[in-house]
């Protein structure tokens, strides 16, 4: 007696033939993402690290600013905690959700699964998006010292006045790439005073001031890049008014009573508390990208009383890109392809940190 097959009639025909089809290996079945999902006040929420793991992205948090960057395949994805805005390659996406923390976990709505990743193949929909805005218009770039102040000298006669004009110069044509404006303090071998790089910086009415440094240290086995900012243990009080007595009158007359030192004293103040934190932030941004590009100690960020720090009107940071004191870097100092890659490194960290804030405002 001949057996009937009973699979096409239990399963139907097309079952039965892509069931043959997969044990042929001629067709797959998609697999099932293992992700670690939660209801939060009823809404569906993932795990970003689960789906990062789940879609081969590369992630990295700034708990300072609780921002998470994702990067794949020439994709960029900014998003904060808190936040409905996501920039999708400088596009901002907005989520009908917020990203939020859950038990001490990042999670996203899972909206953003299906919105955002889902979509990264195809090009950003022009009619549901908007182009970011960059928060940072103009940087005010200082080469320290110049002329008759060389700066710290290596053992083989490498003056930090040189290499500091050299990325000077480098980081400024990056950051005009970018569609930035820059001012330079200085663009040739002069000497400028500290008074008036602060000076060339608050009359440009710049968004960033960034002075750049080479390190020196009578231990010679130190070496690293660090970043200060303005530390807390200057007196607000003494830090603002001198900042006013140094001030020009032109940024004040919008104001009534613009010549008086007590009410040049306050906004001062002001302009303080609020670009402190993003000195920090801008601190931070720059850091991680040195110690992402370059095979290069990040000693961190640190906070200091320097003199161009302490006048200056806007967020500002000096960085030490090296220690000439040290032989290792002082021969990488000497290397004009190194010290490009410095200049990417800080163009990189200045771009992120604009980002990051254009989110902040978009979201507002």
């Amino acid at each position: 007696m001949r057996k009937t097959i009973l699979l096409p009639c239990l399963f139907g025909r097309q079952a039965f033939f892509f069931l043959l089809l997969t044990f042929l290996g001629c067709a797959t079945v998609p697999p099932r993402e293992a992700l670690n999902t939660y209801s939060i006040n009823g809404i569906s929420y993932v795990s970003l690290v689960s789906l990062c793991n789940a879609r081969g992205l590369d992630w990295d948090y700034d708990s300072y600013s609780r921002t998470v960057t994702l990067t794949k395949g020439g994709h960029t994805i900014s998003l904060r905690v808190g936040d409905t805005v996501v920039a999708v390659d400088d596009v901002a996406q907005h989520l009908s959700n917020p990203v939020d923390m859950y038990q001490g976990v990042i999670v996203v709505p899972y909206q953003f699964k299906e919105k955002i990743l889902d979509a990264l193949r195809y090009p950003p929909s022009a009619s549901s998006s908007m182009v970011l805005p960059s928060r940072i218009k103009k940087v005010v770039i200082d080469a320290g010292h110049g002329g008759q102040d060389p700066g710290a000298i290596g053992k083989s006669g490498l003056k930090e006045k040189d290499i500091n004009l050299d990325i000077a110069k480098r980081l400024a044509g990056l950051l005009r790439e970018k569609g930035i404006s820059v001012v330079l303090t200085r663009s040739n071998d002069t000497f400028v005073a500290l008074s008036r790089r602060v000076s060339i910086a608050n009359d440009a009415s710049a968004d960033l001031f960034i002075s750049v440094h080479s390190n020196a240290n009578r231990v010679r086995s130190l070496k690293g890049f660090e970043v200060y900012y303005l530390t807390s243990g200057v007196s607000d009080v003494r830090r603002a008014l001198s900042a006013a007595k140094n001030s020009s009158p032109g940024q004040y007359r919008d104001c009534i009573a613009g010549n008086s030192l007590t009410l040049r004293t306050i906004l001062w103040d002001m302009l303080y508390s609020s670009s402190r934190a993003e000195s920090v932030a801008l601190a931070r941004a720059i850091c991680r990208k040195i110690g992402g590009n370059l095979d290069l100690e990040v000693l961190g960020i640190k906070g200091a009383n320097f003199y161009v720090l302490r006048g200056a009107a806007m967020p500002a940071v000096l960085v030490e890109i090296g220690f000439v004191s040290n032989r290792s870097e002082e021969r990488l100092l000497k290397n004009g392809f190194y010290r490009q890659q410095l200049a990417e490194a800080i163009a990189e960290g200045t771009i992120d940190y604009s980002r990051a804030y254009a989110m902040t405002e978009a979201s507002q």
